[in-house]
């Protein structure tokens, strides 16, 4: 292990930097020290290369959060347009052209 000074992202607390091995060996210690807040700095030779750190909780899923915040047009179960349908290739066009026409080597 090779401590290394206070880093500005880790707000004034010192990294703790293990190698690949150290790392293995010692996982379940370097996830508790990540959880307690611990920055824990894992290196290939002398070079950092990754940052253990938690994964931050989602947020929980509350029906009915966004009501009133999102309107839905009068004519949102119309009909779409006869241009609109099938990605602007009308419905006659379409009927000329299979989809395995459309497809390369089909």
């Amino acid at each position: 292990m090779l401590l290394l000074g206070a880093d500005p992202l880790a707000k004034g607390k010192q990294l703790a930097q293990f190698s690949v091995h150290e790392a293995k060996t010692n996982l379940s210690k370097l996830i508790a020290d990540a959880l307690e807040g611990g920055d824990v700095i894992i290196a290939r030779g002398n070079g950092p290369v990754v940052r253990l750190v938690p994964v931050a909780p989602r947020g929980k899923r509350r029906f009915g959060a966004l009501k009133g915040k999102i309107a839905v047009d009068a004519r949102f179960d119309e009909p779409l347009p006869e241009n609109e349908l099938g990605g602007g290739i009308s419905l006659e066009a379409a009927a000329r052209y299979p989809c395995s026409d459309l497809v390369a080597g089909g």
